[in-house]
C-alpha cells in the first residue's frame, strides 16, 4: 500500500500583480513588512506541530500568491523550523512556486541554498502575445533564460503551461508542447483555461470579449497532451499533471491520496486527525490574529464520514492509477465499495468512463474529461 505522507503547505499570498485568470487568495502588494510575516509564519507553524507531533514529514511546499517574492532567509527559517518541530524524511521534498521573471531568477540560487529543492515555474505560454493575455508579466525569452537557470540551480523542477486558450487550435497546441517537452525536466502541469467566478475573465467572457476553443477542440488538446508527453517519457499521473517515473510532485500526492497535511498562511487549508482546517483569508485579519493568538485559524470542522468519503473518491480519480480499496480503507476507515453506488459503478463502466477491478476503480481518459459527472454518478 502507498503511504500518502504527511506534508506542510506555507501560503505566501502576495503578487506583484493579479492574473485575470486566477481564483487563488492571492493580493498585489507594492511593499511587505518580510520579518513581520516571517515571525508571523512561523509562529503559526509551531501550533500546528503540537496537534499533529512526531510525524513523519515527506514534503514542503511553498504556494501563492508568488512565494518566490518571499525573503529566502523566511524559506530558510521555515524549513529550519519544520525540521525542529517534526521528524523529516531523509527524501524530503521542499517546492517553490516561481515566476520566471529576471528579477526572481535571479533569486533561485538563494532558495537553492535556503533549501528549497524543487521549482515550480508558472510560465503558462511560450509565445508573448498570450502571454500578455494571461496577464503574465514575463516574456518568452525570460521564461526560456528561466527555465535554463532552473535545470543548473535544482535537481528537480517542473513548469507550469495552460492550453485551449482562445484562437489556440489542437495543431498550435501540439506545437507549443512539443517545444515545451524539449524543456522540460521531469514534470510538467499542463492546465486547461476554465473561467473561474470572482476573476476578471469571467465578466469579460461574458461580454464576449474572448471565446474559448469549441469543447471537441478542447477535448482534443486534451487526448494530444496525453500522448505527446508519454511518448516523450513523461506519461500522465494525474489529470493535469505529467511526470517522469518517480518524478511525481510527493507533495500534491499526499493530497490526492488522502494523506494529513499543515496549511499555514492566509487561507490555506488543511487536513489533521479527520478535521478539515482553514486559516482566516484576509491577509492583514490573518496577521494581526496570528500575532494575538498564535494562530488565524478560521475553521476546524470534523469531517462528517460520508464528506470525507466523497473526497477522497473526488480526488483519488484525478490520479491515473485511480483508487486503491486498500488505501481508501486505510485513510477513511471505511470500505470503498460501500461509499460506491454500485448501479452508478456498473453504468459508468459500462459507458466507458470506469475501471473497476478487486483491487479498486480508476478514471478512464473519457471519464477524466468528466470528473464531476463521473463522481456524482457513483457516490451513494
Amino acid at each position: 500500500m502507498r503511504s500518502p505522507g504527511f506534508g506542510i503547505y506555507i501560503h505566501w499570498p502576495f503578487c506583484l500583480s493579479k492574473c485575470p485568470y486566477c481564483d487563488f487568495n492571492s493580493h498585489a502588494a507594492a511593499s511587505i513588512d518580510q520579518p513581520r510575516w516571517r515571525a508571523a509564519l512561523l509562529r503559526e507553524l509551531g501550533h500546528f506541530a503540537a496537534r499533529k507531533p512526531m510525524t513523519e514529514v515527506t514534503s514542503i511546499f511553498f504556494g501563492g500568491g508568488t512565494p518566490s517574492l518571499m525573503d529566502p532567509a523566511t524559506a530558510a527559517a521555515l524549513v529550519e523550523r519544520v525540521a525542529a518541530l517534526w521528524p523529516t524524511a531523509a527524501d524530503l521534498e521542499v517546492t517553490l512556486e516561481a515566476n520566471p521573471s529576471t528579477v526572481e531568477a535571479g533569486r533561485f540560487r538563494d532558495f537553492r541554498a535556503a533549501g528549497i529543492n524543487r521549482l515550480s515555474l508558472g510560465v503558462q505560454a511560450l509565445n508573448d502575445t498570450d502571454l500578455r493575455f494571461l496577464g503574465r508579466r514575463h516574456d518568452a525569452a525570460e521564461a526560456l533564460a528561466a527555465l535554463e537557470l532552473a535545470a543548473k540551480v535544482f535537481g528537480r523542477f517542473s513548469f507550469d503551461l495552460i492550453y485551449a486558450r482562445p484562437g489556440q487550435t489542437p495543431e498550435s497546441w501540439r506545437d507549443e508542447l512539443g517545444r515545451a517537452l524539449t524543456l522540460a525536466g521531469d514534470h510538467l502541469s499542463m492546465y486547461q483555461l476554465t473561467i473561474e467566478d470572482g476573476t476578471a475573465f469571467a465578466p469579460a467572457h461574458a461580454r464576449g470579449d474572448f471565446v474559448l476553443p469549441p469543447e471537441d477542440q478542447q477535448a482534443e488538446m486534451f487526448e494530444i497532451t496525453r500522448d505527446l508527453t508519454a511518448a516523450a517519457g513523461l506519461p500522465a499521473y494525474e489529470v493535469s499533471n505529467h511526470a517522469r517515473p518517480g518524478a511525481e510532485c510527493r507533495h500534491n500526492l499526499t493530497y490526492w491520496l488522502g494523506g494529513d497535511y499543515v496549511g499555514i498562511g492566509p487561507g490555506a487549508h488543511g487536513r489533521l486527525n479527520n478535521t478539515a482546517t482553514r486559516q482566516h483569508r484576509a491577509a492583514d485579519i490573518w496577521l494581526k490574529r496570528v500575532e494575538e493568538n498564535g494562530h488565524a485559524t478560521q475553521e476546524a470542522e470534523e469531517l462528517d464520514p460520508a464528506i470525507r468519503a466523497e473526497e477522497l473518491v473526488m480526488m483519488g480519480l484525478r490520479l491515473v492509477d485511480g483508487i486503491a480499496a486498500e488505501t481508501f480503507a486505510a485513510v477513511s476507515g471505511q470500505s470503498l465499495w460501500d461509499v460506491l453506488d454500485a448501479g452508478g459503478v456498473a453504468r459508468m463502466v459500462t459507458g466507458g468512463f470506469l475501471e473497476k477491478s478487486a483491487a479498486g476503480i480508476k478514471a478512464t481518459p473519457a471519464g477524466m474529461l468528466v470528473l464531476n459527472a463521473l463522481t456524482a454518478e457513483i457516490l451513494t
